[in-house]
């Protein structure tokens, strides 16, 4: 199948008359921006002037013929070229250069008729660059540059003159007609850096119109690409005459006609080529005229190429060639999707840009004839949207990316990366999501899909379903832990408590960490949590002494927490706990609970006889009087002393509790408590440092004291200060405040000497 590069049109035509004078023969032409030169064989130029159309293909205007001029003998103008520049028209005819001007056809004065023109060898054509001439003789061409004189041989022929062809093919750039039926290309220093044309014998005229070379024969015009060397077009035509190249395209002429052949514009031919699927034709096309198109036309005519070859090779089966092809090309991910059945894009605006392919497969009927080749297809599409999205290419339609994905893993079971995209940020839509995974009863994931879209209370409702036997899913099996963790994790409140008491009928245990997030974290004050959280420590506590783990670093880390909710809570029902703890060995915990009941006594005596800690019972005395002053210290210390008095093996004790706790007694209740044996030498540590700690607090009594005094002398020295100034207050004078006028003689002034309402005194420092 051909390639269409040229349209045809003709552009004038000579129709004979009966009073013709002369036969109008067609021999020569010439063109400049809208002026058309025309030679004829009988020594007349002929100017026309092509109408001033947009569109070259339009045929219906025809060029209006502007002044003739015959210049004498019935000898045929070889040759016509403009010099714009000057508005001259020089014209080769009877071995003669005339100069005339280009609108008016008249002789010019000043340049005299160049008589015998004659050259060296007997050129037969040639071509000018610059300062380079490639000429051709009856055996040879050969290159001149007229400025530095060289001259270099290219080589020998045997052509008849009448196919002797010189042209110029571009910047520096020759064609030539060589042997062999060759179009060879030369460049103005000699070198050949394009490969030959391979044309017919019997070769009229050849043009080059960039990318293509357009040969004239007796017959036909072929074109040629300059690209890829290879025949693109033919063009019957009959007793055609010659060529002449334009910007704007090739005239074609014969003996009362011209013809005109106008490029198809190059995107129209590169996408005429990707719907015949010439696809590396149509590659090589859009990288020889790469220059000639815009960035932008030339990236996306690239694209589509690309693109049509990934669908060759995709429906070629050539799956791994095709992803590569797609990502290159830059392809709407909806294009492939809107291939497969029950996948259709959610825009109501997409619409598909795909060119058909010859050998496209449909999909629908492939899935129910050759379920396997269908699911490679299936395969094919999950590896390419996991490429693509998230990246530029996918950015604009990720919620049709992610619903399709969603369906693949659905249908093809598998869970691990559906869990995945659903647990991620993700476009999926809910209206069509839902349903589907409904169907294939993936209810765990529904409600992962619900909480990634926010959905919180829908996401755990749907979990719940499962933990109780309304919903069946067996692809998670610890969904109650997921539940826990994730209302554990969550910062939305009013989410937590609907669920929590549901948590906690279910397994009290588990539900322990979700019970620190609501006591610490959501600042719970209900009662109810407080306690369950206390209780599901003990519980814990107890389970890992069972085990022989109460001595770790976990068992002894949830005991220090018991113990911290115990001293910091005073939420928690006491009884409650007291009746989870008291058969226990947990001894401190009683004695906390004992204290926080006021019954400090007997939680010194548990500490003392039953946990047999003494620095423990230490510690339980200061921190039970963090919160009751100094006073509350030294009565439970005096208990404490009192208690270790009360028997005969905790003697030494009660003096080291004298020695190491002086500051924390009342050295007077001391004394009448202690037993009439006991000698000063042995509380003297106790006696000295009970005296100076009473110094200590006398001494910074005073101090404070001191203090104070100073602050109101201070503040008497400011008021004095303040007294003894007149303070006139006039009308208009304004409050600092509250700026409103002073209507009664009372007020206040400031230390800075602002006045002020005495009722706005309050509101300022």
């Amino acid at each position: 199948m051909s390639l269409k590069a040229f349209t045809q049109v003709q552009v004038y035509e000579k129709p004979p008359t009966p009073k013709e004078k002369y036969k109008f023969s067609i021999h020569s032409l010439e063109c400049y921006d809208r002026n058309i030169y025309i030679g004829t064989k009988d020594s007349l130029v002929q100017h026309l002037i092509l109408p001033s159309t947009s569109d070259p293909k339009d045929s219906s205007q025809c060029p209006r013929e502007g002044r003739a001029k015959l210049l004498g003998s019935s000898s045929p103008v070889t040759q016509l070229k403009v010099i714009p520049v000057l508005n001259h028209l020089l014209v080769l005819w009877d071995h003669s250069v005339s100069a005339l001007n280009m609108f008016s056809l008249e002789p010019l004065p000043s340049l005299k008729r160049i008589q015998h023109v004659s050259f060296f060898k007997d050129p037969v054509a040639l071509a000018v660059d610059d300062t380079t001439l490639c000429v051709a003789t009856s055996d040879r061409y050969f290159l001149h540059d007229h400025k530095s004189g060289s001259t270099v041989d290219l080589f020998p022929h045997n052509l008849s003159r009448q196919n002797i062809i010189v042209s110029t093919a571009g910047k520096g750039e020759f064609l030539l007609n060589g042997p062999g039926s060759l179009g060879v290309f030369v460049m103005k220093n000699g070198i050949c850096q394009r490969p030959p044309v391979q044309w017919s014998e019997g070769l009229l005229a050849a043009v080059v119109c960039y990318p293509y070379i357009l040969a004239l024969q007796p017959q036909a015009l072929y074109v040629y690409s300059m690209v890829d060397q290879q025949l693109k077009q033919t063009v019957p035509l009959l007793r055609a005459k010659g060529l002449l190249s334009t910007t704007e395209g090739v005239y074609i002429f014969m003996e009362r006609k011209i013809l005109g052949l106008s490029h198809v514009p190059f995107e129209e031919q590169i996408q005429a080529l990707v719907r015949c699927e010439r696809v590396e034709e149509a590659l090589v096309l859009l990288g020889g005229v790469q220059a000639r198109l815009s960035h932008v036309s030339y990236k996306e005519q690239h694209k589509i190429i690309t693109c049509m070859a990934g669908f060759i090779k995709f429906y070629q089966e050539s799956f791994s060639e095709a992803k590569e092809l797609f990502i290159k090309g830059e392809l709407d991910p909806r294009e492939i999707i809107s291939l497969y059945p029950e996948m259709e894009p959610l825009s109501e605006t997409f619409q598909s840009q795909l060119v058909k392919v010859n050998n496209a497969k449909e999909l629908l009927a492939l899935r129910q004839e050759d379920r396997t080749t269908f699911q490679q297809y299936l395969d094919f599409l999950g590896d390419f949207l996991k490429v693509v999205r998230g990246t530029e290419q996918g950015v604009g339609c990720s919620e049709d990316i992610d619903n399709a994905q969603l369906r693949i893993y659905t249908e093809q079971g598998d869970r691990e990366d559906l869990d995945e995209l659903v647990s991620s940020p993700n476009s999926c839509s809910i209206d069509k999501c839902v349903p589907l995974l409904e169907l294939h009863k993936r209810f765990f994931t529904l409600g992962l899909l619900y909480q990634s879209h926010g959905h919180h209370i829908k996401a755990i409702q749907t979990w719940v379903k499962i933990t109780d036997g309304q919903h069946e899913d067996s692809s998670c099996s610890n969904v109650y832990e997921h539940i826990v963790r994730t209302l554990s994790r969550l910062k939305q409140r009013d989410v937590v408590w609907t669920f929590a008491d549901w948590a906690l009928q279910r397994n009290q245990e588990l539900w322990c960490c979700s019970w620190n997030f609501l006591v610490y974290d959501l600042k719970s004050e209900e009662e109810k949590h407080h306690t369950l959280l206390a209780t599901a420590y003990v519980t814990q506590i107890l389970r890992a002494l069972q085990e022989g783990n109460g001595t770790d670093s976990d068992g002894r880390m949830t005991r220090d927490k018991l113990q911290q909710l115990l001293w910091q809570s005073s939420l928690y029902d006491t009884m409650t706990v007291h009746e989870a703890i008291q058969p226990t060995a947990l001894h401190i915990e009683q004695a906390i609970l004992l204290g926080r009941d006021g019954n400090h006594y007997q939680a010194l005596q548990t500490l003392v006889h039953k946990e047999r800690d003494l620095q423990v019972a230490g510690a339980y005395c200061r921190r039970a009087a963090v919160w009751q002053g100094r006073e509350l210290e030294h009565t439970l210390f005096l208990t404490l002393l009192q208690i270790y008095l009360g028997s005969n093996e905790l003697a030494s004790a009660a003096v080291d509790l004298l020695n190491a706790n002086a500051a924390a007694f009342d050295l007077e209740r001391v004394l009448q408590v202690l037993p009439d044996s006991w000698s000063v030498q042995l509380v003297s540590q106790f006696l000295l440092g009970s005296l100076r700690e009473t110094f200590h607090q006398r001494r910074m009594g005073g101090v404070e004291r001191g203090l104070a005094q100073v602050e109101l002398l201070r503040h008497k020295y400011t008021w004095a200060q303040g007294s003894k100034i007149m303070l006139k207050v006039d009308k208009g004078l304004v409050c600092k405040t509250c700026q409103k006028d002073f209507i009664e003689p009372e007020f206040v002034c400031s230390l800075s000497g602002e006045l002020i309402h005495t009722n706005c005194g309050s509101y300022t420092e």
